[in-house]
């Protein structure tokens, strides 16, 4: 079931999400969007006459981002690239820290956005499973290359990292689905060495822990190499049935992270606001929800629940709350050649808490690595059609490009609490 309500330009759809995907879609059926005359199929290639689109740029830290009504469409510049029109874009804290905080920008002035949907408007130059028309959901973490931004009417997109999308979900459905989705997976799959392999059936998804060993680690750069060659032995690798705590399960990344730590059979505690979102979370699956509100009390309750014998934790909030997490984590009660992990999505704590091995996600393995980013991808498609992985709720904000400013400030001030922020722009 699907409501609707009005607050400041925003429509909130606070949705059923089992009522909206649930239902399987036929495989071979794939969802079409028609491009109109901007693109024509010419034998075996792609025509495409436009030259100059819409975006938004930024051109320094501390600013707003500025509309632009003609900018140079990009282009695509090896094989495994395709151009995406644009449909739908969805918002991420990372979109206004960035500019804010002057973090991590490329040269400026640049174009933001890192989550976006739309349809293929220019197929890569190889054989390839997409097709002209392909309605897809593509995530840009190769923050540094502009041409791939969310933030404009066409973006070049890395075939690796593009899903094709159900008839059953819309591009501004599917639109804030991606970062959420990359860094769920490749915590539990990299980090924590989750085996997505030894789920059975159609759920059954990459072993990105033996993917990214079996590489020549020439492939991949270097500072993310301790992280996926050495973080976690093979042989500490989770097993069915045991827990694992996501501090801040009721982000995007958490609610993703608990749908793929149950398909892999772990049990799943979740720490959030119970009050607030507690009985959207617990349609996911979660075994166990502790408020966060009380923290003493919260890992009081983990310990206990646990028994001294919990070994896998993804915090997604803040140092703050990783310290917590580490807390949660600890046992004088182990043997010290057990070890424990603990991933931090937003930073480490300034106090580390021993016999914990924190990992950081290794994030460009989704853009450098085809292996893995394709693996992600295809796996994602399956889950979707099956409706085995159920998208985060989200907000509407009307304008389009122009409408993604005033999105940003309620993401500043906190306003937007659970919900994905989509900016679907005009057709």
């Amino acid at each position: 079931m699907i409501t609707a309500s009005r607050q400041n330009g925003l429509k909130r759809h606070y949705e059923d999400s089992t009522d909206a995907v649930r239902e399987p879609c036929e495989p071979k059926r794939r969802q079409k969007f028609q491009l109109g005359e901007t693109v024509q199929r010419i034998g075996l290639k792609d025509e495409f006459h436009l030259t100059h689109q819409e975006v938004l740029l930024l051109h320094a830290p501390k600013q707003r981002y500025q509309h632009t009504e003609r900018h140079q469409i990009p282009l695509p510049k090896n094989e495994r690239e395709m151009l995406v029109k644009v449909q739908a874009i969805g918002l991420n804290p990372i979109d206004w820290k960035a500019p804010d905080f002057g973090w991590g920008l490329p040269s400026l002035p640049c174009i933001g956005g890192r989550d976006l949907a739309g349809a293929v408007a220019k197929t890569s130059k190889r054989a390839s499973r997409f097709r002209l028309g392909d309605v897809v959901m593509a995530v840009s973490t190769d923050y540094r290359d502009s041409r791939k931004a969310a933030y404009q009417e066409y973006a070049i997109v890395l075939e690796h990292n593009a899903c094709r999308l159900p008839r059953t979900l819309t591009p501004t459905r599917a639109a804030p689905l991606g970062v959420a989705y990359v860094a769920a997976a490749l915590s539990l799959g990299i980090c924590l060495g989750v085996d997505f392999s030894q789920i059975d059936g159609r759920a059954r998804g990459p072993d990105l822990l033996k993917i990214m060993r079996s590489l020549d680690p020439e492939n991949f750069p270097k500072d993310i190499r301790t992280e996926c060659l050495e973080g976690i032995d093979m042989d500490d690798r989770p097993r069915k049935g045991d827990w694992v705590v996501i501090w801040g399960g009721s982000s995007a990344t958490g609610c993703i992270a608990i749908q793929l730590a149950k398909l892999a059979g772990l049990r799943v505690i979740s720490v959030l606001d119970q009050a607030r979102n507690g009985a959207r979370v617990l349609k996911l699956g979660a075994d166990l929800l502790v408020d966060r509100m009380d923290t003493g009390r919260a890992i009081e309750i983990i310990q206990s629940i646990t028994n001294g014998k919990l070994r896998y934790g993804i915090d997604t909030r803040s140092k703050e709350s990783a310290a917590l997490l580490s807390q949660a984590l600890h046992s004088p009660s182990r043997p010290e050649s057990e070890s424990v992990h603990a991933v931090c999505l937003t930073g480490l704590p300034k106090e580390r808490t021993p016999g914990v091995v924190y990992h950081t996600v290794p994030i460009k393995v989704f853009h450098e690595v085809a292996e893995v980013g394709e693996g992600l991808m295809v796996w994602l498609e399956k889950l979707l059609e099956t409706g085995l992985l159920l998208p985060p709720d989200i907000e509407v904000a009307e304008g389009g490009l122009k409408g993604i400013n005033a999105a940003l400030d309620r993401l500043r001030d906190g306003s937007v609490n659970g919900p994905r922020i989509v900016v679907p722009l005009q057709p």
